[in-house]
Parts: structure tokens; sequence; C-alpha cells
């Protein structure tokens, strides 16, 4: 099979695709035909090695997994001697964290590993980035923002992957969601269902006048002490990216005054909650609440092509890879 293979940490330059055997199912395991894989920021992230605690996880000096990518959605191909959750040919998206590989054309995982079947409605494409920002929204907005009814909640980077999900989540939850996107993405987050969008190129929110229940900061560019001002008594502040400022107010808050500002690691959390948060997810999915947004599509051997767009920090939605077009 074709694959993208990482052997070093740096540019986009250090993916190489290759030609390697198509793996065999364990007993425990199914094999996917990959119609569809996500890239996603973390991607790109992890990719520079950067910041190196990181390498704590995924390879001190060099990758552990030498095929790198973890949302996909494709079709059972062959299934191991001990599987009963799927069957050949069902269609199943999900998210392989332990071991990645899916920047392919096949990926074995494990029949009880984050991987469920496609609702019916739902394409290749919209379903592969899901689980990276569906699941990881979900679970800033549920477990760590605590989000009901009628709270009011912002959302910084509503355009981007975790944000047009987040807006959508929030919405289902019966919040009063305010998006924060640049002047061109404005009318595709109202679309998504906010009440309310601000243009971050022409106006702060930090300094307007509203509060809010929960500020979920999907790209880590506001910190704790600049949204202070704009969190109601009690309010959170949330961000998927830690630095040595948040991971600084973290501590403060969780000892000394009512706002607090948190940070959750949703790839780390035990497998058995974030298999209940994909459940939930396919709930608001098959209710009809929320869909994939796609931004760019490509073909394998683009990968590089794929980081380099992301990293100019205009994605929309979600980038995919399909191993099936050709560049």
């Amino acid at each position: 099979m074709r694959a993208i293979i990482t052997t070093a940490y740096g540019s986009p330059e250090i993916f190489k695709l290759d030609n390697i055997a198509k793996p065999e199912p364990k007993a425990n395991e199914i094999l996917i035909r990959i119609h569809a894989s996500s890239v996603t920021k973390a991607d790109t992230m992890m990719r520079t090695g950067k910041p190196y605690i990181g390498r704590l996880m995924i390879g001190l000096t060099k990758p552990k997994n030498p095929i790198w990518g973890t949302g996909f959605a494709g079709v059972v191909e062959a299934v191991g001697s001990e599987v009963t959750r799927f069957k050949t040919g069902d269609k199943v998206f999900g998210e392989n964290l332990a071991n990645m590989g899916t920047y392919a054309e096949y990926v074995n995982v494990p029949q009880d590993g984050i991987v469920a079947h496609l609702p019916a409605h739902l394409s290749f494409e919209e379903a592969a980035g899901l689980c990276d920002g569906g699941v990881t929204s979900l679970n800033f907005l549920s477990n760590l923002g605590m989000v009901k009814k009628g709270q009011k909640v912002l959302i910084n980077g509503a355009s981007g992957s975790l944000g047009t999900a987040a807006v959508q989540i929030a919405k289902y939850f019966g919040a009063e969601v305010t998006g924060v996107c640049s002047s061109r993405n404005v009318e595709m987050v109202l679309e998504l269902g906010a009440d309310q969008v601000i243009d971050y190129t022409e106006h702060d929110f930090t300094q307007n006048t509203h509060s809010y229940d929960l500020i979920y900061d999907t790209v880590g560019m506001r910190s704790f002490a600049e949204c202070r001002e704009a969190l109601t008594e009690n309010g959170i502040y949330a961000s998927p990216v830690l630095g040595m400022p948040l991971l600084y107010d973290m501590m403060k808050t969780s000892v000394f005054g009512k706002k607090k500002a948190k940070f959750s690691a949703t790839g780390a959390l035990p497998k058995k909650e974030i298999k209940r948060l994909l459940h939930i997810l396919i709930q608001i999915i098959e209710a009809g609440k929320l869909k994939g947004i796609i931004d760019r599509t490509y073909a394998l051997e683009e990968v590089a092509v794929a980081h380099e767009y992301i990293e100019t920090g205009h994605k929309k939605g979600n980038v995919v890879i399909k191993p099936t077009l050709t560049a």
C-alpha cells in the first residue's frame, strides 16, 4: 500500500511517499481501507517536535510511529478472528490515537478502539475530521465548560475545525453563541448557528461590554488574563493550546477566585471517556445538528502541501486527505 513515512521532526518536507506491505489485522483488529483522513493543526505542531515536552509521548529524537495521522473514515476490508462488532463492508469512522497510521491507504484499528459505524447521511470526508474537532469541542463544552441552556458562550477561532464543531454543539446544548473569526468567515459561522459573530480584524471581544459564561479559545490566541473581564462572575476560560501562561493561570485559579482557567488534552483521556463522547457526538449528528465543514481536499502525496496550507492560519473547518486521489 501507499503511505506517507515520517522519520524526523521538521518542515513539511520530512514527509515521504512510500510503498509498504498492507497490514494484516490481528485477532481483535479490523483492517480499514481509508477513503478519507484528516490533517489537523495538532498534526502540524507535532511535526515540528515542539514544544519538546510533547516528545515524551511521540518520540524523543524521532517519531515513534513512522506513519502519522489519526482521523479516518473508510470501509472495513477484513476482520480479525475475535472481532464481533464489525464485518467486512461496514462503513466506519474514528480516531486511531494509540498507533496513528492514517496517512495511508489502509489502517488497522482495534475493534474496541475509537471507531464507530458511519451515520447514514455522513460522507467519508465529513466524518474524517469530526472526531478531532467534534470530540475535542464536546469535551471542552460539556466536561470543562459544563454548558447549559441559556448560557452565553464565546468561541474564539469559530471558523476552524474545533470552532465550527463548537458553534454547532453549543447551539445543540441551547447556549447563546458568539463566534469570533475573520471577516471572510463571518457568513459561514452565522450559517452554522452562531447568534452573533465578531470580526476580530475590526473588534476586540475582550474590550466589549458583554460577558460570557464560557470563553472557548480554540486557537489559544488570547490569554486568561486578557479574557478575565469578559467572563461572568463564575466564568470559565478554556483552551486546548497549553503553554506556561495557561498552566500558571490554571494553578492560580484552582485556588483563588471564582473565574477559572482550564485545559484538557482530549486525546489523553481514558478510552472509555473518549468513546462516551463519541457516542454523544453521533447522537448530535443523527439529530441533524452537526455537520462537518470541508475546506480543502488533497491527494495522499500532497500531505506536505496540506500542512503548509494549515500553517497559513486560513483554514476553514477541516482539511482532508483522500488516498484514492492523484495529485
